[in-house]
C-alpha cells in the first residue's frame, strides 16, 4: 500500500479495512475509554547534568497545530520546535511539564525559516505533502551542521527532548538509493546530536530498526501501531524502561486501549491535524 502522510508531517499509512469485531468485544473494549477528568501526572525533571528519561505509561499531549493549549493534564507536551516559543516552554516547565521539540530531520520543508540553508542537491522526491521533500541522508557531512543548528534551537528554548520525524526514508520513494545501513547511520547521528546537547531523543516509527536502535534512543513515538497490528514490536523500548508515545487516528479508542494498557504504552486518540483535541487511554491499574 502506498504510504500516505498526515498533515503534521509524520509518516503514516492510509486506512485498511479490517474485520468487524463482535459487539460484546466492542463493549468490553469500550470500558477502556476515558471517563471523567484525567488525573494530573508528572514526569520528574532530570538531575543536574543528566538528561530526561521518560518511563513507560507516562501521560502526554501531542499538539503541532493551532494555539497551544497548556491546560492539558499531561506530564509531557510534544510540540513544534519552530513555532513554540521559549516563553511557552518556560511556562510548561514551571507547571512541572516535560517538553519534546518536534523537528523534521529526514525531510526538507519549504516553510521553515532555515529552508534556504539546504543545498538543492540534498532534496529528493516529494514525501506526499506540499512543500516537503525527502533528504539524501547519506550526505552526513552536509546534514550534520544543519541538524545541529536545529537541535541547538531546541536546547536554547529549554526543551527536554527532541522528536525527529521522517526517520525511515529508506523505506519510501525518496529519489535516492537509500539503504537500511544509511538509515541506521543517520538516525544514530541525530541521536548523538541530541545527547551531546543534553537532550533526550525519540525514535519515530521505523519499526524495522527498533532492535538495532533501542539502545541509541530514550523513547519511541509511534503512529497507528494498533491499526496495523504492530504494537508488540515496540516492546523492546518498554522492556528497557523507556516510554512509547503512541497515537491512533482511525480506530476508536475502545478498540485498542486494552492492548495498549497491557503493553504499557502511553496512548492517545488524535485527529490527523494534531490540534489540541485528544482522548487518552489511561494506564492499567494494579493487578
Amino acid at each position: 500500500m502506498t504510504p500516505t502522510r498526515s498533515p503534521h508531517g509524520a509518516v503514516g499509512r492510509g486506512p485498511r479495512r479490517g474485520r468487524a469485531l463482535p459487539l460484546a468485544l466492542l463493549l468490553l473494549l469500550a470500558a477502556c475509554t476515558t471517563r471523567g477528568q484525567e488525573p494530573d501526572d508528572v514526569s520528574p525533571a532530570p538531575a543536574p547534568g543528566e538528561r530526561w528519561q521518560p518511563k513507560p505509561g507516562v501521560s502526554w499531549q501531542w499538539q503541532l497545530t493551532g494555539k497551544l493549549d497548556t491546560s492539558v493534564r499531561a506530564a509531557v507536551y510534544d510540540v513544534d520546535g519552530f513555532t513554540t516559543t521559549k516563553e511557552q516552554v518556560d511556562g510548561l516547565k514551571k507547571a512541572d511539564r516535560r517538553t519534546v521539540c518536534y523537528l523534521s530531520t529526514g525531510a526538507w520543508e519549504e516553510f521553515r525559516p532555515d529552508a534556504d540553508a539546504f543545498p538543492k542537491a540534498l532534496l529528493g522526491e516529494g514525501n506526499g505533502w506540499e512543500g516537503e521533500r525527502w533528504l539524501d541522508i547519506r550526505r552526513l557531512a552536509e546534514l550534520e551542521p544543519l541538524m545541529a543548528k536545529r537541535i541547538d534551537m531546541c536546547r536554547e528554548k529549554g526543551f527536554d527532548a527532541v522528536e525527529p520525524d521522517n526517520m525511515d526514508g529508506y523505506r519510501n520513494t525518496s529519489g535516492f538509493p537509500l539503504t537500511a545501513e544509511d538509515q541506521l547511520a543517520y538516525n544514530r547521528l541525530i541521536a548523538k546530536l541530541a545527547h551531546d546537547r543534553g537532550l533526550a531523543v525519540g525514535l519515530k516509527n521505523d519499526l524495522d530498526q527498533i532492535p538495532q536502535l533501542v539502545g541509541d534512543f530514550d523513547f519511541a513515538v509511534n503512529e497507528q501501531c494498533a491499526q496495523y497490528d504492530e504494537c508488540e514490536r515496540l516492546t523492546p523500548f518498554i522492556a528497557a524502561g523507556k516510554a512509547v508515545f503512541h497515537v491512533e487516528y482511525e480506530n476508536r479508542i475502545g478498540q485498542w486501549c486494552g492492548q495498549s494498557q497491557e503493553l504499557k504504552l502511553s496512548s492517545l486518540q488524535k485527529k490527523y491535524e494534531l490540534g489540541a483535541w485528544r482522548q487518552f487511554c489511561p494506564p492499567a491499574g494494579p493487578p
